[in-house]
């Protein structure tokens, strides 16, 4: 989350912009008694005799095995052979082993241990289509389709240590397929359904995947959009994709490859309801999510059983509360760390998750107040962008449908500006309910830092860390300050940390470990004020958010760069009012190609076609040069200051500072 204001007074270590009401911001929440003694970080706490918030944090990350033992215990975390010992650190901080000795399959904690008493009977998730059907799936219902799931994918020969791609609109399916990779001992690759072939082709071939659960499309908007063409065009690049499993969801015509393509129906509907769980070892591959870097093929970020599900849930329980009868709903896609998130974090703690298959907004701007009051939603996740579009519609909208049921809002991803917070905090929460901002990554599992229900809250802040993340702010000196903007750090190591990137391990080192030893530096601007609230200020690196979807601008610059009019390319973040950020792509052209609309249309048709309509730019800007180190490194922020109109900042490296002027002089003009 980027606390967006005003810029006043910059940093002196990084030129940053300072909030302008910065550390002087009013409290705008305080817990209630209701809040504070219900809550189940309250719980926690008494537990194990914590006094107070501060008193956590600091056991919480001065002894990190006690920590973590007794997260565990408290999600009630089962194995099938138990560890022998909570964390090992002989390998170093940045590659801890986690439960050592231990035996587990996280599928067992999210759906079999509930199978003998009354629990199977409550409901598991809650699915609404674009077109109004709804299905509602108890713990039992859900247990048996993911049986059935299993049982496909094992008479494929599919098993422990295979990966299996998901490629699927948000439907019920797409849940019983994550869990029944997990059940099979494999390893799950979620993909954003909204991705173009190139982008399905190069996570696919990375993580190895021998099959894929794909659709034949899904509606968006009153019209359907096809997915089974992108899986059949990635498909044929993939020779060691075997399989695809299609859900019939659409009603789509779609060609199908004898002996290649399975219709779910027919493959996983006629299955048994009966199937054993695959015995895992607790830090075994669950999972690899693909999170963009700004240079090279996309990282693949690996998780394990006993590390991602247990972050997700313990966020999801000390940060919005969620337990049995809570029906949490975040605004994801299941390609995006979120998707998972949520469906571990609800399942672990026995309460139930929903999924909505449409456009928030879609037939009426009112569709997703209409969900929360018609489903009785109790958390909901929603995104500043989403926000921003409603606000200006008015409140009659929003008073129209009955909220009561909602305790807490969550935010992740994307920027806030101060009106739309304030809005959804006193129009849509009458200004009783907390927005629990949270912001960490798909490599932390989930939070850095997060509000919670105990402690108060300022517009736009942070209220405190989630407990056992041992962060920190340091300045270009390695130094801890408080009150100035410097790098995001974490000190300590913690249970849903990524176990390394996927066939990678240098990168990950280099990525995160590299700058100060033994200190994890996270890639953000980040800011606390004396009130111990924190603010994340942006990136310090070039990664792109559109609308809370992370994209790296090589994968923008390879497709603009095959074309053969284009010989160099910059793909940069720009702010924009509703998804906070866009694309814009600016290009050198080869000689004797003409610029032009024409151009620039075919180009963003490339884009579109290759990442997905929604991570296409905005614009295309056709430049003589762009700006470069005598190691012949494009320099990002400063093509960005200089479309921005910004402060450039030290050019001195720069071996063609005239590359600059020439942007500067192209944004003048328009």
């Amino acid at each position: 989350m980027t606390y967006m204001l005003t810029p006043s007074s910059p940093s002196p270590q990084y030129n940053i912009p300072m909030p302008a009401d910065f550390a002087t911001g009013p409290i705008v929440w305080r817990p209630t008694p209701d809040y504070i003694e219900n809550a189940r970080l309250t719980e926690f706490m008494r537990a194990h005799n914590i006094a107070s918030f501060d008193e956590l944090m600091q056991r919480s990350t001065s002894d990190v095995a006690w920590f973590t033992d007794a997260v565990l215990k408290f999600l009630d975390i089962q194995f099938y052979t138990p560890y022998s010992n909570v964390v090992d650190l002989s390998q170093g901080i940045a590659w801890p082993q986690w439960c050592m000795g231990g035996e587990m399959n996280i599928v067992h904690n999210c759906l079999d241990k509930y199978q003998s008493g009354p629990e199977k009977h409550r409901p598991a998730l809650v699915w609404e289509a674009e077109d109004g059907e709804t299905r509602t799936l108890t713990y039992a219902e859900l247990h048996a389709q993911v049986n059935q799931a299993a049982n496909a994918l094992r008479s494929l020969g599919i098993g422990k240590g295979d990966a299996v791609g998901i490629f699927m609109p948000m439907v019920p399916e797409i849940a019983v397929a994550l869990l029944a990779i997990a059940k099979v001992g494999g390893i799950i690759l979620p993909l954003f359904s909204g991705y173009g072939v190139d982008a399905v082709v190069s996570r696919l071939a990375d993580g190895g995947a021998k099959a894929l659960f794909t659709a034949d499309g899904f509606p968006r908007r009153g019209k359907a959009v096809e997915m089974k063409s992108v899986a059949d065009a990635a498909a044929a690049q993939l020779p060691g994709l075997q399989h695809l499993i299609v859900l019939d969801h659409a009603k789509l015509p779609v060609p199908f490859v004898r002996g290649r393509d399975h219709w779910w129906h027919e493959i996983v509907g006629t299955q048994s309801t009966e199937a054993p769980t695959e015995t895992t070892g607790a830090e075994d591959p669950l999972m690899i999510i693909y999170t963009s870097g700004t240079t090279g093929r996309p990282k693949g970020a690996l998780h394990t059983h006993c590390g991602f599900p247990v972050k997700a849930a313990q966020d999801m329980a000390f940060g919005t509360d969620v337990r049995p009868g809570h029906l949490i709903y975040w605004m994801t896609d299941m390609g995006w760390m979120m998707g998972p998130w949520l469906v571990f974090g609800a399942l672990l703690l026995g309460a139930t998750f929903f999924l909505y298959d449409g456009a928030p907004d879609y037939p009426q701007p009112d569709r997703t107040w209409a969900q929360v009051a018609r489903h009785r939603i109790t958390t909901l996740g929603i995104s500043p962008t989403l926000v921003r579009t409603l606000m200006p519609l008015g409140d009659t909208l929003v008073r129209s449908h009955d909220l009561t049921s909602v305790r807490f809002f969550g935010s992740t991803g994307e920027p806030w500006n101060p009106d739309p917070w304030l809005w959804l905090f006193n129009v849509v929460g009458e200004g009783k309910r907390p927005i629990i901002n949270y912001s960490g990554g798909t490599e932390i599992s989930g939070g850095i830092v997060m509000g919670n229900p105990i402690l108060p809250l300022k517009a736009t802040a942070f209220a405190g860390l989630c407990p056992g993340i041992a962060a920190d702010v340091l300045d270009e000196n390695g130094n801890s300050v408080t009150g100035q903007v410097g790098e995001l750090v974490i000190k300590a190591p913690w249970i849903g940390m990524t176990r390394g990137f996927w066939g990678d391990p240098q990168r990950y080192e280099d990525a995160y470990w590299s700058r100060w030893p033994g200190v994890w530096v996270h890639g953000d601007w980040a800011a606390r004020d004396e009130d111990g609230q924190w603010y994340i200020l942006g990136r310090s690196d070039d990664t792109i958010k559109v609308a809370g979807k992370r994209l790296g601008p090589a994968e923008v610059e390879s497709v603009l760069v095959a074309h053969p009019a284009v010989v160099e390319a910059a793909a940069i973040a720009v702010p924009d009012e509703l998804k906070g950020n866009v694309v814009v792509a600016l290009c050198v052209l080869a000689a004797g190609a003409a610029g032009g609309e024409a151009l620039a249309a075919e180009l963003r048709g490339l884009l579109a076609d290759a990442l997905g309509k929604p991570l296409a730019p905005k614009e295309i800007v056709f430049v003589p040069d762009l700006p470069k180190t005598r190691n012949a490194k494009v320099m990002r922020r400063m093509v960005r200051a200089a479309y921005l109109g910004q402060d450039l900042g030290d050019t001195s490296a720069l071996v063609n500072p005239q590359a600059v002027e020439h942007i500067q002089k192209i944004r003048s003009t328009d």
